[in-house]
């Protein structure tokens, strides 16, 4: 029965679909309807949950097409990133749970193999589409099954403009061209990912459909079955002859060994169905389908918006009003943007260069300021660290500024391209700890490992906004090697920040709190979490020592082998995992024979485990990183009984 709540659409033939295969028994009339319907679910859906709306808008006539004529999931749909993926969510019998979008114990933001059997593939990393798609298909060719002994048939990735500018996507369809195998690529072209795409691909595209033929090629393909005459009918050489007469561009693809159909109207029915029909009957090698869309179609608030309805808070479906939480603190990025910003003023040595995402990161600002020093070089964070490598190594003052889970792309660049050579990059790290509704695949757990190992790099983390000022004003002063610091997502603590921000002394931390027998060194903003443990243990009577070391590597050895000195128990904390800040303080400590004299030494790092999405602090609780985790933690140390201990 079709929903009457006031808030939700009324979508009959939506409402008799609820697993792909319903579809099949729908005429291409009803069809049509659906994705209107889809269309309208999602946006119902969205508003009360926040999350990426305008890509799965864009690809709803495209999903819709893509589950009536393939056999998913014995055919495999790979989403590339998938922030489109909501309407497949929907189709694919999660409608009942949609409302859960990005919520604790709730549906992934992101498609997710352990979610769905119509997830073949965890996808939110952009890029990685073809690569997987094209390894089902040789898999399959080889007689292989999948995980759960189940047949495998058409491979199928859908990637966009923005993510096709990659290199991975480049290496994937090269390979693809040299196997020959089936495989599907359709490119989802919106000429907009987050930010608009950048480079010579993304002009190569405007071009191929600048001037395209759509009337011409509509006409063609509504009859394209009819079209073939009976001799075309046999055989995929004869079947590729045909997909070579339809092609309106694409020379770069076909060089690379695929067919190429396109541009095509990704928003029409009629087209969508009748070429996906003959490349599902016909297509002997590796085929791209060039598809036209427009993100956030069919939703005015989405197609107004600069970004197209890319990420939204709740909203008011009538207005697109988002209900966006007041602060009265800056957010971490916008204080690292102001900061950079005023820095450049006087340096004009100082560029920036970010990986696709130049608001996300705040370099927007500096962009619009400074649109000759800032470099957006597309979803490419390989060549954006080795591109800022080759900034320094030209006398430049170049900060890469690229999320922590982003960065683990381009580590090889950092140790071969920056630390082998020290020169000067500075990593602005966002997105540093754990990030909340976009879950694993966003959080920032890994960096303070894979960057403090590394020698002559310096390792900072800002334990609020105040502190991360002065680490920008560090780093910008900083030409001996390469130098970094993490900062999370989110609003700060409400500090007051400095109008002129005085660097720090390399590897110099700082004591906030004298007490006695336990010291907590923190690094990074769980300092405010230390702070107020400190505060609930000294109605026990305990009053802590603590520490904010500021840098991990290299590490204030006075600072913490006097606290190891003068207390009987030291306690690191850290958002991140095993291997990075703890670690590095136990070597220290072991090498200088500290633990021969009995010190207590305990070390709080995010678990091994990959957290699912929930809020920030709901994260942190399951991670054990919070106050009353802390406050245990010291009680537990000292042999104090913890009253109600937690199982």
């Amino acid at each position: 029965m079709s929903e009457t709540t006031p808030n939700r659409p009324i979508t009959p033939i939506l409402d008799r679909v609820k697993i792909p295969a319903d579809m099949k028994r729908l005429s291409d009339s009803e069809l049509r309807r659906l994705a209107d319907e889809l269309r309208a679910e999602t946006i119902s859906a969205v508003s009360e949950t926040g999350g990426h709306l305008g890509a799965g808008l864009g690809v709803v006539e495209l999903t819709v097409a893509l589950h009536a004529v393939f056999d998913t999931p014995c055919d495999r749909l790979i989403w590339d990133v998938s922030h489109q993926s909501y309407p497949h969510k929907i189709l694919t019998g999660r409608r009942d749970r949609i409302r859960t979008l990005r919520q604790k114990d709730g549906l992934s933001g992101f498609t997710k193999r352990s979610e769905s059997p119509y997830d073949p593939f965890g996808t939110a990393h952009s890029s990685t589409s073809i690569s997987a798609a094209l390894g089902m298909a040789v898999a399959r060719d080889l007689g292989g099954r999948g995980l759960e002994g189940e047949s495998v048939g058409d491979c199928i990735a859908v990637i966009g403009d923005g993510a096709m500018s990659a290199g991975m996507a480049y290496e994937a369809m090269n390979n693809a061209g040299h196997l020959g195998k089936r495989l599907i690529v359709i490119l989802n072209d919106n000429e907009m990912s987050i930010a608009p795409p950048v480079g010579a691909m993304s002009s190569y595209l405007s071009r191929l459909y600048a001037g395209a033929p759509f009337q011409e090629f509509k006409a063609l393909a509504k009859g394209a079955v009819s079209f073939l005459p009976p001799p075309f009918q046999e055989g995929a050489k004869r079947a590729k002859d045909v997909f070579k007469h339809m092609t309106v561009g694409g020379t770069l693809f076909e060089e690379l060994g695929f067919s190429y159909i396109g541009p095509i109207d990704g928003h029409d029915m009629d087209q969508l169905l009748s070429v996906l029909r003959l490349v599902h009957s016909r297509a002997g090698g590796p085929v791209l389908i060039h598809a036209i869309t427009q993100k956030g179609k069919g939703y005015g608030p989405a197609e107004a918006a600069s970004d197209k309805g890319h990420a939204t808070a709740k909203f008011d479906v009538v207005s697109g009003t988002q209900a966006k939480a007041k602060s009265n603190a800056p957010s971490y990025t916008s204080v690292f943007s102001d900061s950079l910003v005023k820095l450049a003023e006087k340096d004009d040595k100082i560029v920036a260069v970010t990986a696709a995402m130049p608001d996300g990161t705040g370099l927007a600002r500096f962009m619009d300021r400074y649109a000759s020093r800032c470099f957006d070089v597309g979803i490419a964070e390989q060549h954006a660290v080795t591109f800022a490598a080759g900034l320094a190594a030209g006398g430049m003052k170049p900060f890469c500024a690229i999320y922590s889970t982003f960065l683990q792309r381009g580590y090889d660049q950092v140790v071969h391209d920056v630390a082998i050579q020290r020169l000067p990059v500075r990593f602005a790290i966002d997105r540093a700890g754990l990030v909340g509704a976009d879950g694993a695949t966003h959080a920032g757990s890994f960096d303070i490992g894979f960057m403090a190992n590394l020698p002559g790099m310096v390792v900072m983390a800002a334990a609020d906004e105040a502190e991360l000022t002065r680490m920008v004003a560090t780093a910008a002063a900083h030409d001996e090697g390469p130098i970094a610091f993490r900062f999370p997502r989110g609003e700060g603590v409400g500090v007051e920040i400095p109008a002129e921000a005085e660097p720090l002394e390399i590897g110099k931390g700082r004591i906030v709190q004298e007490g006695s027998r336990v010291a907590i060194l923190s690094f990074g903003t769980r300092l405010s979490e230390v702070v107020k443990a400190a505060e609930a243990l000294s109605a026990r009577g305990v009053t802590p020592t603590i520490a904010d070391a500021r840098f991990a590597k290299p590490l204030d050895r006075e600072m913490i082998l006097r606290l190891a000195e003068d207390h009987e128990a030291l306690i690191t904390i850290e958002e991140g995992a095993v291997g990075g800040f703890g670690s590095h303080v136990a070597q220290l400590l072991s090498d200088e024979g500290v633990f021969d004299a009995g010190l207590k030494f305990r070390s709080m790092v995010l678990p091994d485990i990959f957290i699912d999405q929930a809020s920030p602090a709901d994260m942190y609780e399951i991670a054990g990183l919070s106050a009353l985790h802390i406050e245990e933690k010291v009680l537990s140390v000292l042999g104090v009984e913890v009253i109600g201990k937690r199982a």
